[in-house]
């Protein structure tokens, strides 16, 4: 909705692009003052920062050529060069980045990764606003009070009212980091935020897909393919929380 916001020549300004930007320029800076609060080697933490969003952007890509495959065979620049990316495949990419760039530089990698993981869902409720503002990652059809009419030149169907999935995964979203963030600087408490992040999300995750519209999305039987997915990885996130809440008492 009000995504192409102003033209200068040939260059368009989208809002889809300005959200992610402000998402990532947020995750960056609440990143580093983080860092610096527990004592991280927070002057390369633009470097750690740096890797995992790369690495989360290619694996991002890389799901979503798997979900339009048939699409991507027939002509392969219309995946790669459009603005389709599947979260999961964004945070699977950004923990094999931080785990990569933290054996190297043999870091702690479960401290940075639970201290960084903090800032990932305002990343993500900026983004989702993005998405609103696009139209993508829409919701179902609906006659309820809540049902938005997109206009013309979205990417969602338009003059028909839908559900707002991207706004409710943006609250969403946003929720999360609020709960992590109180958790980590006023509690002090920088074990299991992963864990809790992983397990929250993909909850949340496997919920919304009931709503969601569009259907470009993939499908595993009679799950979509974010619901495939977050299946393993709420499962992950019990495991990693059982061992690192074991490994604190051991200690």
């Amino acid at each position: 909705m009000f995504n192409d916001w102003f033209t200068i020549g040939s260059f368009t300004i989208h809002g889809y692009g300005v959200m992610m930007a402000i998402g990532i320029l947020a995750a960056f800076y609440m990143s580093e003052k983080n860092a610096k609060r527990f004592n991280l080697e927070y002057e390369k933490i633009d470097n750690f920062l740096f890797v995992t969003i790369i690495s989360g952007f290619i694996v991002s890509k890389l799901l979503y050529v798997l979900t339009v495959f048939k699409q991507f065979l027939a002509n392969p620049l219309s995946v790669l060069g459009g603005g389709g990316w599947v979260i999961y495949g964004g945070i699977i990419g950004g923990i094999l980045g931080a785990y990569l760039y933290s054996k190297k530089h043999n870091w702690n990698f479960m401290k940075v990764f639970n201290v960084v993981i903090v800032s990932v869902p305002l990343a993500q409720s900026f983004g989702r606003i993005g998405c609103y503002l696009a139209g993508c990652c829409y919701g179902i059809h609906t006659d309820a009070w809540y049902g938005v009419i997109f206009p013309e030149g979205s990417l969602c169907p338009i003059h028909e009212p839908i559900i707002p999935t991207q706004l409710i995964m943006a609250i969403g979203d946003l929720l999360i980091f609020l709960f992590l963030y109180y958790r980590l600087v006023k509690k002090q408490r920088i074990e299991n935020s992963a864990a809790l992040y992983l397990l929250l999300y993909s909850v949340g995750r496997f919920l919304i897909e009931f709503i969601r519209g569009d259907i470009e999305r993939g499908h595993v039987g009679i799950l979509s393919t974010s619901q495939f997915i977050s299946l393993f990885m709420i499962a992950f996130a019990i495991i990693l929380y059982y061992f690192e809440k074991k490994k604190i008492k051991k200690e």
